[in-house]
């Protein structure tokens, strides 16, 4: 992992993993029992904390700091 990515709590980093995989933001929100405007709000502080500026720039982070799929630990 990046040291320089900033910290993500632990439900930030499920957000992220589960987005990576290319679950949609409802899915995510059923797999968490999460509404989904709980989701987006996650993914909104997500995108800030990151400096992304969507969802696909979320997913390649995550991929670039070993957050998606089985790379990831939690």
């Amino acid at each position: 992992m990046n040291p320089e990515a900033p910290a993500l709590t632990g439900r930030e980093r499920q957000v992220l993993r589960l987005l990576s995989s290319g679950d949609t933001i409802s899915s995510i929100a059923r797999q968490l029992r999460l509404s989904p405007h709980t989701v987006d709000t996650y993914l909104r502080r997500l995108r800030t904390k990151t400096g992304a500026a969507n969802r696909t720039q979320l997913a390649v982070y995550a991929v670039r700091n070993g957050i998606a799929g089985h790379l990831a630990q939690s």
